[in-house]
């Protein structure tokens, strides 16, 4: 088979790797790719946005199926496009990907499911979002809610962190259009966790669950950013827990996207919030999470073209997916001032002296000549797989100490709260 990976960052790399171990498989192209992939792909210059250029390059290379990575493309309906061109494509629908691409939509369909989640207004008007905000006050979420790139939220600690967030967001459009409308959320206290599933339709296959960490510093402090570093499963977090997600969650949604007319195919990421009252929703993607994927995907035994396949041929239902008795952690490594603005074209040096069952994912990264530079905010994802989390955890650390670039950053603490 040929397999055609839409996407150029971290997720993609893990999913090109964990596609590449497929005897299925024959050939392998990504766009546009990164140095990274090159080694287990072909990576073609087509940018993500393209989706003519894709479909294109798709009917030409007789591919078999296309794997779509990011979000933006599966908003601007690729997957409808490669299906009226008589293309197999996996990835939601751009009617079912606006769990993801509004936050409005997610939320009224919560509301209406009866999904928990935290209460909320939608606002259109500054003025009247600011009144909202002095009525609730502090602290109080405040999320842009188009696409922004995973930072279109701010948890606004006080009155000031909130107005201010407000007026970035919708007077100075510091998001674009995403922040044209907002969403004002009740600020939940607890642990947060990621579980991904293969859906279609009202198939659900639930994967390991998984624990991101947004901000960028230790301790869960400062700026939120794409995503620090995660670890995957949960010792600490009880089953009964996960299976109620699935059940009283996961499930709901994607019977709701059905009756919504819009069934959703391909992967739901739901994020949310370990509360008092029980789990709640923070926010849906359309799409696997990064890093969440660079972690849940090496504990993947069941072989991913075969659940891909399986899916495209309504047969979801009818394959087990099983997983590795082992746990993995994967430790982002930035560049100096992200989240904010940052450098490129730093050399990369040591790559070569991470061995398996290390694994480096390539998330912003170029090369010059023969050498691999930084080329994004968050640069690499170094994972390592352990038979508990403590092995996979010192292993990473490790890993990550042999890997250096100018004004390279990371977190010390992925995965520590499985210890408290």
């Amino acid at each position: 088979m040929k397999v055609f990976v839409v996407g150029g960052g971290g997720r993609e790399h893990a999913i090109v790797w964990k596609l590449s171990q497929s005897p299925k498989i024959d050939q392998i192209y990504c766009a546009p790719g990164n140095p990274g992939i090159s080694e287990l792909a072909e990576c073609v210059p087509i940018s993500v946005s393209d989706i003519e250029k894709l479909a294109d390059f798709a009917i030409k290379e007789q591919i078999d199926i296309t794997f779509v990575g990011p979000e933006e493309p599966l908003l601007k309906g690729i997957v409808n496009y490669f299906k009226q061109q008589g293309l197999a494509v996996f990835g939601p629908s751009k009617e079912a990907a606006m769990i993801e691409g509004s936050k409005a939509f997610a939320k009224e369909l919560m509301l209406k499911y009866h999904i928990p989640t935290a209460k909320y207004a939608v606002f259109t008007n500054y003025q009247e979002a600011l009144a909202y905000v002095r009525l609730e006050g502090a602290p109080i979420v405040i999320k842009a809610d188009g696409l922004a790139a995973g930072k279109g939220v701010v948890v606004a600690k006080n009155m000031k962190e909130a107005e201010g967030a407000l007026q970035n967001i919708m007077e100075e459009s510091v998001f674009g259009s995403a922040g044209a409308r907002v969403v004002i959320e009740e600020y939940l206290e607890g642990e947060e966790m990621t579980l991904l599933a293969f859906v279609n339709g009202t198939t659900v296959k639930p994967m390991v669950p998984a624990q991101d960490h947004k901000p960028i510093f230790n301790g869960d402090q400062g700026p939120n950013t794409g995503g620090m570093g995660t670890y995957a499963p949960l010792p600490h977090i009880d089953v009964s827990i996960v299976n109620r997600i699935i059940s009283e969650i996961v499930v709901p949604t994607a019977k709701a996207l059905v009756e919504e007319g819009c069934p959703f195919e391909g992967i739901l990421y739901t994020g949310l919030m370990l509360t008092k009252e029980g789990p709640k929703v923070i926010e849906y993607n359309a799409r696997f999470g990064d890093p969440e994927t660079q972690v849940v995907l090496p504990l993947l035994e069941t072989d991913l073209v075969e659940i891909i396949i399986s899916s495209l041929s309504r047969e979801l239902e009818n394959i087990e997916v099983k997983w590795k008795d082992a746990s993995a952690v994967c430790v982002v490594m930035a560049s100096a001032g992200y989240p904010g603005i940052y450098e490129r074209g730093k050399e990369i040096k040591g790559l070569d002296l991470v061995h398996s069952p290390a694994i480096v994912f390539h998330a912003g990264t170029s090369k010059k000549n023969s050498e691999i530079i930084t080329n994004g905010g968050r640069v690499l994802g170094i994972t390592a797989i352990g038979k508990d989390l403590k092995e996979a955890r010192d292993l990473a650390y490790q890993s990550v100490g042999k890997i250096s670039f100018e004004g390279a950053h990371f977190r010390t603490d992925i995965g520590s709260k499985a210890f408290h």
